[in-house]
């Protein structure tokens, strides 16, 4: 198979979608790599690594998605990369349709086959392709959070850890999934007393065994979210539906409840935010305030550190990638059931349910595809 590795052109995004090792691996394997020029060298793999690697360089971005099967990116498709994406062709990257009705439809309309990283399902529920960029933001969260709580950034002035005869911050955490888990770790070893909110109560038991003793838990609902956001420092939204919409945890209302200087990190964000009044930042442009509350919601997070991610998102995405090479979408679907649960769009058709839900589109039976 043919695999293209195009570089990633979303706002002050440095990472790639595959690492040297990775092309090595498939090109052991029989398969040509294409690797667009410079696409590396964010997360600081330079062309002559890659070529020495056994890939082979081109130029541009369209030679890129011309010549490959298989496209492997790190974000979902942009608009100047709409008209590059041809029918039939594999896209295998992080789509988060249920957040971008006008993504969804470019999709479909290409006729290409997406393969979404987020909605890659193992036996257990888990999702073995967002865990380490999800790892990643969680522990983002808590430093992007630190960060933005300094009086010069307009917080409250407040260090998360205090100092003896100080009381260290609260940090609230909606979610206990990945992301939640990962937050509540930074936060409690720098010392901020922490919550977690989460609605399962083996979740729940689970954190609460593992956690240190600054980490409480507490079952997530509206009373609970409003009793503690007046006294919260730092609130992180890490709330995740399998792919579909993030519910609205914090609404609008409930900022007139929060001290000023209050920061909220949105992980959320590409799943359309667990905070109503989030709107997707950019690491050029990270934060904006409303009601005096610090909203931080950059939708690519892990691109800030992208050699520790391109890193971590290679080690997940390769053997799913050589399936794919090796087989074919199809036969490598049909045979992995987990990597089937990543399919969404096919030749124009949802496959999907929570993506049809989303916007009302017919939802068509991936067995359909997959018999």
């Amino acid at each position: 198979m043919i695999i293209g590795v195009p570089k990633e052109i979303k706002d002050n995004e440095n990472r790639v979608a595959l690492t040297p090792a990775g092309a090595k691996e498939l090109k052991k394997r029989g398969h040509q790599v294409f690797v667009q020029s410079t696409a590396g060298e964010g997360s600081g793999f330079s062309d002559q690594i890659y070529q020495d690697a056994g890939a082979d360089i081109l130029k541009t971005i369209e030679e890129v998605y011309r010549s490959a099967e298989m496209i492997m990116k790190v974000k979902e498709p942009i608009e100047p990369e709409y008209p590059l994406i041809k029918a039939n062709q594999l896209v295998f990257t992080y789509f988060h349709f249920a957040s971008s009705e006008t993504l969804t439809h470019a999709m479909i309309d290409s006729k290409s086959i997406c393969l979404a990283y987020e909605t890659v399902e193992s036996s257990d529920g888990t999702l073995p392709l967002l865990v380490p960029m999800s790892e990643v933001a969680g522990r983002m969260a808590i430093q992007q959070g630190a960060k933005y709580l300094e009086k010069p950034l307009k917080g409250r002035g407040v260090l998360l850890g205090g100092v003896p005869g100080v009381n260290p911050a609260k940090v609230l955490i909606l979610g206990g999934g990945i992301v939640g888990t990962q937050s509540a770790k930074m936060a409690a070893g720098l010392g901020a007393d922490v919550i977690i909110l989460d609605l399962s109560l083996p979740r729940l038991r689970y954190l609460a065994d593992i956690m240190p003793a600054n980490v409480s838990t507490l079952v997530s609902n509206e009373y609970n979210i409003r009793e503690h956001i007046p006294t919260a420092d730092l609130i992180v939204g890490a709330v995740l539906i399998h792919g579909a919409k993030a519910p609205h945890l914090i609404t609008r209302d409930m900022l007139k409840d929060m001290r000023p200087g209050t920061v909220l990190v949105d992980v959320a964000v590409d799943q359309g935010g667990c905070i109503e009044t989030c709107q997707p930042t950019t690491h050029k442009n990270p934060t904006y305030i409303i009601d005096d509350v610090i909203h931080y919601c950059v939708a690519n997070m892990p691109g800030a550190v992208p050699y520790t991610s391109t890193l971590a998102l290679t080690n997940a995405t390769l053997p799913y990638a050589l399936q794919l090479a090796n087989k074919g979408w199809k036969s490598a679907c049909g045979s992995n059931r987990e990597l089937a649960l990543g399919l969404n769009i096919i030749n124009g058709k949802v496959v999907y349910k929570a993506v049809a839900d989303a916007f009302n589109l017919d939802y068509t039976d991936l067995n359909d595809f997959l018999r």
